[in-house]
Order: C-alpha cells, then structure tokens, then sequence
C-alpha cells in the first residue's frame, strides 16, 4: 500500500502568531505528526518546534537500530520506536523550559501516526486528535488528555456539556512539563482507502466531527481537504491556531 500525504497550518482569526507546527513524510520514516504548544512570550511555537525537530531527529538515527530489532518488553520494534522518539521530545522540551527562563512552562500537545506496511501506530500526549475516515464513516482514534474528557468518564459532566465547560480547554498531560511524561500508544491494522487526519484543538474546537465528516467525504483530493478544513474552523470564529495533516492509504 502507498501513503499519500498532505498539511497546512493557518493562525486563525484571534491569536497573533501561531504556535502549531507540523511534520508528514511519505518515504521511509512515513511518519505524522502536529504538535500544539503553548506558554506566553512565543514560548509554545518553540515548544512545538523543538518537539518535532527531536520526533524526526530520533527517527532518521535510529532507523538501522530498529529495522531488525525484535519485541521490547513486549511490545513491537516500531511501538518502542515511537515510544521513545516522543519521549525524547519531552526531554528535548522539558530541557529547553529549565535551561532558559524565556521558555519556563512551556509545553506542547503531539498526536502522531508512524505508518507501516500493514497498520499504523498512534501516539499522542494531549488534546491534539487523530481521526480516521473508513469509507463514508469518521471515528476519533485518540482520547483526550483534558479534564473535560476526565469529567466525562468520571460521569460529571456529560458529552453534551463539553462544549459549554468553562475549563474545557485544559490539558492534563502534555509533552515537556516533566522530566518524564506517559505516551498513549495503540496499533491498528490499515485498509485501502482509510484517510487518517491529525489535527489540533484548533479545528476540533471549532468544526464538529459531524462537519469534519461531510468536508472530508465530499473533497475532491487532500489538499481540497486541507483548505476546507481550515475554511470552515475560521469561518466558525478561528479562535486559535488550526492544524492539520492527512495521511491516506492507496492501493
């Protein structure tokens, strides 16, 4: 199977510069990711930035190391691979915070697909989102790490109120506010024609999965998809930055 891949990234309608960043490859690392960072004084597109820089980094020098590598501590060769190059993120970031005042709490959201001949490997730390279109059906691949989601399993605040809890924009867990963070990880196999789309708070926040679902569907290609997607969330208010990046599965 071939992977196909598109992104765009736009400052939305409020904020005054953008902190998201993104990073796709359709060679041999087909890897995705959008990271969403925060912190004042410009402090989260360098945590954004940083984040990535260290994903792609570890990736391209460890990519002998693991081509022949079997099961760590139970999980698979590519599971570990991207287990460890998030978690070399948070160090990267975490390190930059405490090395620099400028850069004090800064962190980041990341969501990433690591693709393989067969399935993909999700990661993610934070409120960024993957979802995936299977035939005319989108489904969200990732759970948030925010409190609103935490209310929601816990059966304090329902599915329905999200949109209108005050806190709903709070993150509890993001990459580089520790020295050491817990990555979520899962696997899944691929079909022809999946399209997987990572994005962050930015476009969820502002366009409904249903909508997603209906641009997505009726786009004519990725790129179309792109630019409808940032379309409607700044047509919704824009009120942050908006990222997204498509990866599809072609035969």
């Amino acid at each position: 199977m071939k992977l196909v891949c598109a992104g765009m990234t736009d400052v939305g309608q409020v904020r005054e510069h953008n902190e998201d960043d993104f990073y796709l490859s359709e060679g041999e690392d087909a890897l995705c990711i959008v990271a969403d960072g925060m912190g004042g004084h410009r402090s989260g597109e360098v945590a954004s930035a940083l984040a990535i820089k260290a994903m792609v980094e570890y990736y391209r020098e460890t990519m002998a190391d693991y081509s022949e590598a079997e099961d760590v501590n139970g999980a698979s060769p590519e599971q570990h691979r991207l287990s460890q190059a998030v978690k070399t993120s948070n160090r990267a970031v975490f390190s930059a915070a405490q090395s620099n005042e400028a850069y004090r709490n800064m962190g980041t959201t990341i969501v990433s697909g690591f693709f393989t001949e067969r399935g993909v490997y999700l990661a993610h730390i934070g409120d960024s989102r993957c979802y995936r279109l299977r035939g005319s059906t989108l489904e969200q691949r990732t759970e948030d790490h925010s409190l609103a989601n935490e209310y929601v399993r816990m059966g304090i605040l329902s599915a329905e109120d999200v949109e209108y809890f005050p806190y709903k924009n709070v993150i509890t867990r993001a990459c580089g506010l520790s020295e050491d963070v817990e990555v979520d990880i899962h696997y899944e196999e691929l079909e022809p024609g999946d399209v997987y789309l990572f994005c962050s708070d930015g476009l969820s926040d502002m366009v409904s999965d249903a909508e997603i679902n209906v641009i997505m569907n009726d786009a004519s290609d990725l790129d179309e998809m792109c630019r409808e997607l940032v379309e409607r969330a700044n047509n919704n208010g824009g009120a942050d930055n908006i990222t997204v990046v498509l990866a599809k599965i072609e035969d």
